[in-house]
């Protein structure tokens, strides 16, 4: 669907084609570009859709944290379900929100009047005008977008918002920590994450996370308001919010630790099926042991364009 505040290109038939991996689906163009390295398939894409009810959870229902009076147009990279996109759009009838992601897969089955979902790889230069959205929405993308790219990834976003406009960026560092230090080298969760970190080494920024203060600095960016939320693996929170919020996120996170890591471990880093099977099977248990404590750090961070 082709909105006329974009510029993108029509979708190619080269962005349609799948191949099949220890049984799970994934894009075939983002495996020969090395774009993107998740599966594409209807599991994942619910447990995207989960996952976005675990964030809807956690932000308390908020979709928009920077203080926007009126939003007319918003740019959400890396939609993947939608999910964030068609709250928006609904929420916010009078504006037009457009998604762009490498993978048309997970597309929603409905999709409101005033959304445009398009096909586009977010590493190469935007194409939308100067000074056009009041909004860009960026979420979960340290897996997509090249290491090079991110400097000149946030400077495009900066020419493309407008005036006063503002960027909201979420991020999780998949490095899994224990709230009361109890996770060693030893555990499964602890390899995971290692193992996990290191075979994006060569073309992502995994731990870009930890740096989006630092870098909307660098790239001119005023207002900058981040902050680093644990995200519990499962329900070990004596805090009964955050308890309802790792019950929530304990069948995502079951269901993430091998489909986030099936390609990177045994593609990227060949470890064979059968040990990558012991390795998840173990984390998954642990990830579920309340004493282990285990949380990922979500990063959440929001700036705004000088203007």
């Amino acid at each position: 669907m082709t909105s006329p505040d974009s510029e993108t290109e029509e979708l190619d038939e080269v962005y349609l084609h799948t191949v099949s991996i220890h049984g799970r689906e994934f894009h075939k163009f983002s495996i020969d570009n090395q774009i993107a390295f998740e599966p594409v398939d209807d599991e994942e894409a619910e447990r995207l859709d989960l996952q976005h009810r675990v964030f809807s959870r956690i932000f308390d229902g908020r979709l928009i944290f920077p203080p926007i009076p009126r939003l007319r147009r918003v740019l959400d990279c890396g939609y993947g379900t939608g999910s964030w996109a068609v709250d928006v759009a609904t929420q916010y009838p009078d504006s037009r929100v457009i998604g762009l992601d490498i993978s048309p897969h997970k597309n929603p089955d409905d999709v409101p009047e005033n959304l445009w979902l398009q096909v586009d790889d977010l590493n190469r230069r935007f194409t939308f005008p100067s000074n056009h959205f009041d909004l860009v929405h960026s979420r979960l993308l340290a897996t997509g977008i090249n290491r090079a790219r991110w400097p000149s990834y946030l400077a495009d976003i900066k020419r493309v918002l407008k005036p006063g406009g503002w960027v909201q960026l979420v991020e999780i560092y998949f490095n899994v920590q224990s709230d009361n230090g109890s996770i060693t080298e030893e555990h499964a969760l602890r390899r995971w994450s290692t193992q996990f970190l290191r075979s994006y080494e060569g073309t992502k920024d995994v731990r870009i996370g930890t740096r989006l203060n630092n870098l909307l600095r660098d790239r001119g960016f005023e207002d900058i308001d981040a902050r680093m939320i644990p995200l519990p693996l499962s329900a070990w929170s004596n805090d009964p919010r955050m308890q309802a919020i790792g019950m929530l996120n304990r069948e995502n996170i079951n269901n993430l630790l091998p489909s986030l890591a099936l390609y990177p471990l045994t593609q990227i880093s060949g470890m064979p099926q059968q040990d990558f099977q012991k390795l998840t099977t173990q984390a998954r248990e642990e990830a579920e042991t309340a004493s282990l404590k285990a949380y990922f750090p979500l990063y959440v961070c929001i700036g705004r364009k000088p203007g």
